[in-house]
């Protein structure tokens, strides 16, 4: 029988591979969160390993508080780095599978095209200088990895964009949002899916992937559709990133080309739209 473990099974990408996994009832899957393997212990990581033994592990843990990051550099280091090149190690030593999640903060967001995954990565905050760490360490120490870049992550679980959005909209007559920031979110739920796609392939293939859900928008627009979809009457307005300075630099542009990922594994990729209706039914009955 498959053992996955997946780490990170608080956050929201974590949360949503839980919900899925019922679906799943020929797998076995171990979840652990930092109080079961804490990622800043790399002798406690290979001694876990060694205990569980599994054959796959899913990488969604990470110190993902982009402007703290930068006032927390040697903990962000181990957790988004080392922690993931001893996970590595331990993979390439026992025969076992890694995907691993990254981001699209690896790019500085000066594209004007959707990035491709064999772009030039040059990181602009310390976030995204830490998961581009741990991407190239996994690629110096194994072969048989999968690496996913996401971005905009949002979902029924932890602390995101959406749930902020609702809740502000709900508590305030107006809001501010930046129009200059151009991606495309992902629901967790699909990536959880796509995820899964992957483990049941009959054809590993490893190498770096992106994935987000389909279309092009500012966070300005996802803001106003968060506002109309949840029959909210919030004046949503439109404000530059200078309007909004924070520690972390974000990219002005991370728009993700999933063309590899569709046609190596399959995998669908919704468009943003239907994927934000699905989450808000849950969300904003």
């Amino acid at each position: 029988m498959l053992h996955i473990l997946v780490t990170g099974s608080k956050g929201q990408l974590g949360s949503e591979i839980k919900k899925v996994s019922k679906n799943y009832p020929t797998i076995q899957f171990t979840f652990v969160d930092r109080e079961e393997m804490p990622l800043d212990d790399n002798d406690f990581i290979i001694t876990f390993l060694n205990q569980l033994q599994p054959n796959l592990i899913v990488s969604a843990g990470a110190y993902t508080a982009v402007d703290q990051a930068e006032n927390e550099k040697e903990l962000v280091d181990q957790i988004n780095h080392l922690a993931v090149a001893t996970m590595a190690k331990w993979c390439s030593n026992n025969h076992a599978k890694l995907i691993h999640i990254s981001t699209d903060y690896v790019f500085d967001g000066k594209s004007a095209i959707p990035y491709k995954e064999n772009d030039h990565t040059s990181p602009i905050n310390w976030y995204g200088e830490t998961k581009l760490r741990g991407e190239q360490a996994i690629e110096r120490i194994m072969q048989e990895a999968v690496i996913i870049r996401t971005a905009w992550v949002y979902s029924e679980f932890g602390h995101n964009f959406v749930k902020t959005m609702l809740r502000l909209m709900k508590e305030r007559e107006s809001i501010g949002v930046v129009n200059d920031q151009v991606g495309t979110p992902t629901y967790a739920l699909d990536l959880a899916k796509a995820i899964m796609t992957i483990i049941e392939s009959d054809n590993w293939v490893s190498g770096v992937f992106h994935f987000s859900n389909e279309g092009e928008i500012s966070w300005y627009d996802f803001a106003v559709e968060i506002n109309k979809l949840g029959g909210l009457n919030c004046k949503v307005n439109a404000v530059s990133s200078d309007q909004f300075p924070t520690a972390a630099k974000r990219p002005n542009y991370s728009l993700l080309d999933k063309t590899k990922i569709k046609q190596t594994y399959n995998v669908m990729v919704p468009a943003w739209e239907e994927s934000l209706k699905l989450c808000l039914k849950i969300l904003n009955p």
